[in-house]
């Protein structure tokens, strides 16, 4: 599992996560083999929770979109974006899209993350978008981060602080979290 956050404050965003990847009761720490959890899409930042099947297949299904299918400036842009990544990923890389019999859609079987000068988003497995206006978390440590970052947000620290601060928080507190933590910190552009 992991740890991976977004934070919104002032004129920047930011996005951290931790480093471990697990394998049931096996852990592969970060000395082990380089454990990325965080990739660039154009001028995103993208952060995934899930098994670490989804990592590779992901960054290459988005970075394969043509710059015409690939926007993540808005809730509505990464939902389509997302809609699109969806078949490609039945299709090219024989996702199964079953979790139980009642879901009212296919899933994806994954979480993300987005970070970019427009702001910071969140997709979920049913390719549910949202767009947070402060701060947000997900994998095993995300509840110890969001209440780390909760208590910090309203002090004097930037947004990459807050967004390190609740990874350590998920480092400290979940068996499935840990350093070193990597993070990109990115400008909000200016509302018009």
């Amino acid at each position: 599992m992991t740890t991976v956050v977004v934070v919104r404050k002032g004129t920047q965003v930011a996005l951290a996560s931790d480093s471990l990847v697990t394998f049931g009761d096996t852990r592969l720490a970060h000395g082990y083999e380089e454990n990325e959890k965080l990739f660039r899409v154009g001028d995103s930042w993208v952060g995934m929770a899930g098994t670490t099947a989804h990592f590779p297949v992901l960054r290459r299904v988005l970075n394969s979109l043509p710059p015409d299918d690939l926007k993540l400036h808005s809730r509505d842009e990464v939902f389509d974006t997302f809609l699109k990544v969806h078949p490609k990923l039945k299709e090219t890389f024989f996702l199964n899209p079953k979790e139980e019999d009642a879901d009212p859609y296919e899933s994806s079987q994954f979480t993300a993350l987005i970070a970019n000068a427009t702001g910071i988003y969140g997709v979920y497995s049913y390719r549910e978008v949202f767009e947070f206006d402060r701060f947000w978390a997900i994998g095993s440590g995300r509840a110890f981060a969001l209440g780390a970052m909760y208590g910090a947000y309203g002090g004097k620290l930037t947004a990459r602080e807050i967004a390190e601060l609740g990874v350590r928080a998920g480092c400290e507190f979940d068996k499935n979290s840990a350093g070193p933590i990597k993070a990109h910190t990115i400008k909000l552009k200016a509302k018009d």
